[in-house]
């Protein structure tokens, strides 16, 4: 489906993509939408992963010093997966993101080289 440049947004089945011009070429593609989406997607799911911490740390400091608090203990374990969960959708994303550019780079590559990032 990538090539050198695509249809006009609404014609193709990534009309659903912000394109920043009626056409999009695999240079803006890269730009605006898999960079801009790949941060975005980090940067939420790190967010995330920073309040649940939060939470984490302030259940166990209150179950430190209320050690038979069985509700306390319940939502302390209910907290440490939902952190756990999110730690591993982080390590998916990397995933993803891996994924994402190396199919970028075996359709556009005769057209654009990305800049590293990393």
């Amino acid at each position: 489906m990538l090539r050198g440049d695509w249809p006009a947004a609404g014609s193709s089945r990534l009309s659903n993509m912000a394109a920043p011009s009626g056409g999009v070429n695999c240079e803006e593609f890269a730009e605006f939408q898999l960079m801009a989406a790949h941060a975005s997607r980090d940067r939420v799911i790190k967010t995330c992963i920073a309040q649940t911490s939060a939470v984490v740390n302030n259940l166990r400091e209150e179950r430190e010093k209320n050690l038979d608090d069985l509700t306390l203990l319940k939502q302390l374990r209910k907290e440490q997966t939902k952190l756990k969960w999110m730690q591993s959708e982080l390590n998916v994303e990397e995933v993803v993101n891996d994924r994402s550019w190396k199919v970028f780079n075996e359709r556009c590559r005769i057209h654009f080289k990305p800049p590293k990032t990393e």
